[in-house]
């Protein structure tokens, strides 16, 4: 299963930004990064490269299913 709120979560965290930061990067609702966190929402397709662009990480990392890969990823 893809991990993609985990990641998203791990990455916002490595950066430095709060929820309310990340959210506003993108231009959406700190209510919106929430859902993705908690795996209660996923984002859209469009927004993965915005997603990817502010990570600063390609796509295929955010839908790594391996939270312990991105986290390498990161790091590297």
């Amino acid at each position: 299963m893809i991990n993609i709120g985990k990641n998203i979560k791990l990455l916002r965290r490595r950066t430095g930004l709060t929820q309310s930061q990340f959210a506003e990067s993108l231009g959406i609702s700190v209510q919106d990064v929430s859902k993705w966190e908690n795996g209660k929402a996923k984002p859209q397709v469009d927004m993965l490269k915005k997603l990817a662009i502010v990570f600063g990480v390609s796509v295929e990392s955010l839908l790594d299913t391996s939270v312990e890969t991105t986290d390498k990823k990161i790091t590297n």
